[in-house]
């Protein structure tokens, strides 16, 4: 015997009427937070993004998953594209989901964490990042440092400085 709920239908009827268009639905992305280790010191990966918005502005490298394409892959295929890294073992750190994150519209994001040996991995800037480079990381105020650049994290495009910091602080 088929189940039907309250108003009579079967599952296969009541999705063959269902209206997905009832429903506002997020862009969803994936940042990815790639923390390189060499000895006592940390550093995070970033990329300077090449197009609006934010141009020009420091971030993790991320970007908007495709239809049907799992967060993980998104993940993955995002941070090869914009930094040549590919093969990590990702970890999630969180959603990311308040309203105004990003100009552009309503987008949710899952933040992924990988650590590795900085010495193990080279990154290069790809697809819309303009620069991929590593900034060293102040324990004391998280301030990030690359040659002549020092970033607080409130600087970082988006919402970046959260994900950074929960990415620092996650074991």
């Amino acid at each position: 015997m088929e189940l039907r709920d309250k108003n009579g239908l079967t599952e296969e009827e009541f999705l063959k009427q269902y209206n997905a268009d009832k429903y506002p639905k997020p862009s969803v992305t994936a940042d990815i937070a790639v923390i390189a280790h060499e000895g006592d010191t940390r550093y995070i990966l970033l990329i300077q993004r090449g197009g609006h918005p934010y141009l020009g502005c420091w971030a993790l490298p991320g970007g908007f998953s495709n239809k049907n394409e799992r967060i993980e892959h998104v993940a993955n295929r995002e941070l090869e594209e914009e930094t040549g890294v590919k093969g990590l073992d990702l970890k999630l750190v969180g959603v990311y989901s308040k309203p105004g994150r990003d100009p552009r519209g309503w987008t949710m994001s899952c933040a992924y964490k990988a650590d590795v040996n900085k010495g193990d991995v080279k990154a290069q800037a790809g697809d819309d990042a303009a620069n991929a480079k590593w900034f060293k990381v102040n324990e004391k105020d998280y301030s990030l440092t690359c040659e002549n650049t020092t970033l607080h994290l409130e600087d970082l495009a988006f919402d970046h400085n959260e994900i950074v910091s929960d990415a620092l602080n996650m074991k």
